[in-house]
């Protein structure tokens, strides 16, 4: 059996999904490109090429922020495993989840809400122009936009969450607040996410900001 490097295997990967995504009439426009092929090749799912929305410049937006420092917030730990820690430190800017914080939890049980409601609070109130990624609850993504209302700015929201209750309803209520704010935002719109698609999207937008677009770049 013959080994492949990481690098190779990574390169091979994307080169497999440019040709199926030809094969499938999908064009993406070359901004938006590594993002969507990052997703598509944590999850092999081509579905991606098309359910995930951008407003306009996220993604720009998104690597500027990152360049300047920016620090990543997560709705899940497994989330934050997954993004880039060297890329983050090479930026200057780190990484947090507030969801096993035990006064996180006592204050949810308290008021009645889940974890990822008091994560938002915390996070528009320590962090507030973080970038901030859900690929979990749905009920984080409604707290984002109720904080919006109340003057909340972060640089850029990744609203990915996965599942069946309130998830759609969820991802267009935040889609259509990104865009009346002028909030940028990449949301997987239906059901599909997940953290790994989370962190996928996250990590696309530092190795951009971080020049570690080449695997070998990033010891790989």
């Amino acid at each position: 059996m013959e080994h492949w490097r990481p690098a190779e295997i990574e390169r091979a990967s994307m080169e497999i999904i440019d040709r199926e995504l030809t094969a499938r009439g999908v064009r993406l426009p070359a901004d938006t490109a590594p993002v969507v092929k990052r997703v598509i090749h944590a999850t092999a799912d081509f579905d991606y090429g098309e359910n995930l929305q951008f407003t306009p410049d996220a993604v720009a937006r998104g690597v500027n922020a990152l360049l300047a420092g920016t620090s990543v917030v997560t709705d899940t730990n497994m989330a934050l495993s997954g993004v880039s820690a060297p890329g983050l430190q090479k930026l200057g800017g780190g990484k947090y989840c507030y969801m096993a914080d035990p006064e996180v939890a006592e204050m949810a049980k308290a008021r009645g809400v889940t974890r990822a409601v008091i994560s938002v609070e915390r996070a528009a109130a320590e962090r507030p122009g973080c970038i901030y990624a859900v690929g979990n609850a749905p009920t984080a993504l409604f707290e984002l936009i109720r904080q919006m209302e109340q003057g909340f700015r972060p640089a850029l929201i990744v609203g990915v969450p996965v599942g069946f209750v309130n998830v759609v309803e969820a991802k267009e209520a935040l889609w259509e607040a990104c865009l009346s704010q002028e909030i940028p935002a990449i949301v997987a719109m239906g059901r599909k996410g997940g953290s790994a698609v989370a962190a996928a999207i996250l990590n696309a937008l530092i190795y951009r900001a971080a020049g570690m677009l080449e695997p070998e770049s990033r010891g790989w």
